[in-house]
């Protein structure tokens, strides 16, 4: 863009509250009680989105992977956005019954019953190193399916990263306390 400066690089604090600031909160849904976090807003913010995959490319430009794996449906965004920065490929991981080759498949609790997340079996190579991408972390269920799904294919997750994570919600310390590497750029207390 003809006549633009650009900006300075800042800082991971000053970045964060940035990316924060682009965050639209809605109170009460989808349920009373819920503060939902609303990264349209993010994205629909040229330099939100920009700050989001820029911080992620500098976090991640240094780690040795090989794949960057996506998970339905608004981990498909960061994640191609991302893998495209890097120069990687993208896998989706999808909810059942959306992929149309041969798929693996991992079941999972939640609150309320069982969902199923799943992924073409010829997208990953036993000993691939991969990073895993989602919007937000809440409690971990659909992160920690889609981590021992990508095990079941011999895949190495690397590392998870998210936008925004709600700690109050376990779901971070959870996976870290199996040995995952979660990276988020921001954090909100809270449900």
């Amino acid at each position: 863009m003809e006549g633009t400066k650009k900006k300075p690089a800042a800082s991971d604090a000053e970045r964060a509250e940035r990316i924060r600031s682009k965050i639209r909160c809605i109170p009460d849904f989808p349920k009373p009680g819920i503060m939902f976090r609303d990264i349209t807003t993010l994205w629909n913010d040229a330099e939100g989105f920009c700050l989001c995959i820029d911080a992620f490319a500098e976090k991640y430009r240094p780690v040795q992977f090989d794949s960057i794996v996506g998970i339905e449906s608004r981990g498909f965004i960061i994640g191609a956005a991302l893998a495209d920065r890097l120069g990687k490929g993208f896998i989706p991981i999808r909810k059942q019954g959306k992929l149309p080759a041969e798929v693996e498949r991992y079941e999972y609790q939640l609150e309320y019953g069982t969902d199923v997340v799943e992924i073409h079996k010829d997208a990953i190579i036993r000993g691939q190193r991969v990073l895993l991408m989602d919007d937000l972390m809440a409690t971990g269920g659909t992160m920690n399916a889609s981590i021992e799904l990508l095990r079941k294919l011999g895949a190495e997750v690397v590392s998870c990263g998210v936008i925004v994570d709600l700690p109050d919600l376990g779901g971070s310390r959870s996976l870290r306390d199996k040995g995952h590497e979660i990276i988020s750029l921001v954090q909100f207390s809270g449900h």
